[in-house]
């Protein structure tokens, strides 16, 4: 199934950008007439049919419209620092858009290697990946903010708030992430992945404080970036 994306669907009308313009009359050769699929990367499918099929300006008259298209039933939040290795977080970043996924937001903790990072491309791998699993929706990219700015603006959230860090402190239960999800009947969801060298000890108390429960992946030790999806897919796996 073919899919574009636009961000301009107004008043019946649909228009594509430039770069979804040229896929759609360049490489695909559609033509004036010709019905397409797009998503608004809120949620909502259209389904259109082309009145211009100028290769810089496609229009595109909204004949249906489907709400909620390839979502599902909760609302995912992933608070993760970004790896020194930046392919690594489009890596996590793409696939958890294919699996479900709600919104992102970098955190830079104090343990931290990398400390710079620009939203603009993962935007872009998300619209990708968004067209490609077929979901209507697009995740949001919140810009990066410091671990503890985080835990103190969401700390009175009603979300289910959880972190993945690696208690020394025996006094300290972590629960698996599959037995937290078990006993939760809400929508909303937050889970933190720290850094390679995982949340400081300081990050980690004031996240208790903020009503953030601890909880454990597994035995394994794992990346970030597998940490990030091995989260992601056990909220997916509880909602099926």
């Amino acid at each position: 199934m073919e899919l574009f994306y636009s961000n301009d669907i107004e008043g019946g009308i649909c228009r594509l950008d430039k770069d979804e313009s040229g896929h759609c009359a360049k490489v695909l050769r559609h033509r004036y007439g010709d019905e397409i699929s797009v998503i608004d990367g809120c949620g909502t499918l259209y389904r259109c049919r082309i009145t211009c099929d100028n290769p810089k300006g496609v229009e595109a008259m909204v004949l249906t419209c489907e709400e909620n298209w390839g979502g599902h039933p909760y609302n995912l939040h992933m608070a993760v620092c970004p790896t020194k290795n930046n392919d690594r977080y489009e890596w996590f970043a793409e696939k958890a858009c294919e699996v479900g996924m709600d919104k992102i937001t970098p955190i830079i903790g104090e343990h931290s290697e990398r400390r710079i990072f620009k939203t603009a491309r993962l935007e872009k791998i998300l619209v990708s990946a968004a067209k490609q699993s077929l979901k209507a929706a697009v995740p949001s990219v919140s810009e990066p903010a410091s671990v503890k700015e985080f835990i103190q603006e969401h700390g009175d959230t009603g979300a289910l708030k959880m972190i993945a860090y690696c208690f020394e402190d025996e006094r300290v239960p972590r629960r698996s992430i599959k037995e937290v999800l078990d006993g939760f009947d809400g929508t909303d969801i937050i889970v933190m992945i720290g850094p390679e060298g995982d949340f400081s000890k300081a990050e980690a108390e004031m996240a208790l404080e903020h009503g953030f429960i601890p909880v454990h992946l597994g035995a394994s030790r794992l990346r970030t970036e597998t940490a990030a999806l091995t989260a992601v897919e056990a909220v997916y796996f509880r909602h099926m």
